[in-house]
């Protein structure tokens, strides 16, 4: 039987590996923290929901005109997520006014693009969800029976 011994100096360069992506991931996440915060504040919202793990999407979804719920889609397993999440990413780039170039660089580099447009100049346009733009239940209600001879 073979005996495998491991270096003294493995074990600490896992450790050592280990530590650093640790501080590389949570530098990226201090990011997007900031960069949702911004965003948060120029759309009226508190800027400390970008921190609370699950609100964070709610309010994403209530920025873009989607109803609560579409939020915590996001967190459903499987396909539901990826779909709603970057359904959810495309509409608030629309409503910061941006089209669907910076939506396919925030899918791949939101550490980067989130920052970017919350510290830009770029200006909360409104909710640019279908549903929050054409609102059925906003036009002015006409009674069906007033056009009826009597």
């Amino acid at each position: 039987m073979e005996n495998y011994e491991y270096g003294y100096y493995d074990e600490g360069m896992w450790a050592l590996f280990g530590t650093g992506y640790m501080l590389f991931s949570l530098a990226l996440y201090v990011l997007m923290a900031i960069g949702l915060w911004k965003l948060f504040e120029k759309a009226g919202k508190p800027g400390w929901a970008a921190l609370v793990p699950v609100y964070n999407f709610i309010v994403v979804a209530e920025i873009v005109g989607k109803p609560a719920w579409w939020g915590v889609l996001v967190y459903i397993p499987c396909c539901v997520n990826f779909i709603f999440g970057i359904w959810l990413l495309n509409l608030l780039m629309k409503s910061f006014g941006k089209d669907t170039v910076y939506t396919v660089l925030a899918v791949f580099f939101p550490y980067i693009v989130l920052p970017l447009l919350g510290f830009s100049d770029a200006k909360y346009l409104g909710p640019s969800a279908k549903e929050a733009q054409n609102n059925p239940f906003d036009r002015e209600y006409k009674n069906p029976f007033d056009d009826q001879n009597p």
